[in-house]
């Protein structure tokens, strides 16, 4: 397993905007290629977290798939972030995963945000997805999923190769500013207790609800030390995450083969 780059792309998500949007972060990412590997937009990053947004959902053979797929191939770098996406069940909350040669897969947010009323509008994922990419297993999830350690732990498995779910956990989101300390802290306590390293993408600004946020996206090492932080401005960040260290730190203190034995349900 070699290094791995990650880009943090943390801006100010149009409200209701889809193809403003699709232009905005275009130009934010354009000049990412070749000093990248995964590339983070927002949660709903074409229309802000918005209820009414569901009126606006896509389908997986719309515009904004097209677009992850030609930004993907462009950059030459798998490209993830959660749009609003209609199938037979329902619209969900889907977070994409787009690789250069097109593949496509993809999480449906499970814990959808009860305060904001997000249950009542949207269907819920019900499987985690873990995907392997330049020699890494990542997991990436959305937002309100930060709060439930149990759904995102990093089961381990001795048939597995270092016996591990995942080396990186993601989380792409629209949190708000009046919970900052919340965000910050758990992406620390994720990284922590599953021995991995942690990127949490949150937007900036404003949205059409009055909401205000502040970033604070980050990625996270798996003693819980910041490697980059962002602050409250629009901002591209690449970071390096070091696979000598996260092997170095599972061989040194190996908790993982104390963890608790359980299925999700």
């Amino acid at each position: 397993m070699n290094n791995l780059r990650i880009s943090l792309v943390q801006g100010d998500t149009r409200w209701h905007d889809p193809a403003g949007n699709r232009e905005y972060y275009g130009d934010l990412i354009a000049p990412l290629h070749g000093i990248t590997d995964v590339v983070l937009l927002p949660e709903t990053f074409t229309s802000g977290f918005s209820n009414e947004a569901i009126e606006q959902a896509e389908t997986m053979g719309g515009p904004t798939v097209d677009w992850l797929r030609e930004q993907a191939r462009r950059l030459d770098a798998a490209i993830c972030g959660s749009v609003q996406l209609r199938a037979d069940e329902g619209v969900f909350n889907r977070l994409l995963w787009v690789t250069p040669d097109g593949g496509l897969k993809h999480y449906d947010k499970r814990h959808l945000f009860r305060y904001a009323r997000e249950h009542e509008r949207y269907a819920g994922g019900r499987e985690r997805l873990t995907v392997e990419w330049k020699g890494w297993r990542i997991c990436p999830l959305v937002c309100y999923d930060l709060r439930f350690p149990v759904f995102s732990r990093n089961r381990y498995d001795v048939e597995r190769k270092d016996g591990l779910d995942y080396d990186l956990l993601l989380y792409v989101a629209n949190w708000p500013a009046a919970r900052a300390y919340a965000w910050k802290t758990l992406l620390r306590a994720r990284a922590i207790e599953n021995l991995c390293y942690v990127a949490g993408l949150n937007r900036v600004g404003d949205d059409g609800n009055g909401l205000h946020y502040a970033g604070d996206s980050a990625v996270i090492d798996f003693l819980g030390n910041p490697v980059s932080e962002c602050t409250d401005e629009e901002v591209v960040v690449t970071t390096t995450l070091l696979a000598s260290e996260l092997a170095a730190h599972r061989e040194r203190f190996p908790a993982m083969l104390d963890g608790d034995s359980f299925e999700l349900t």
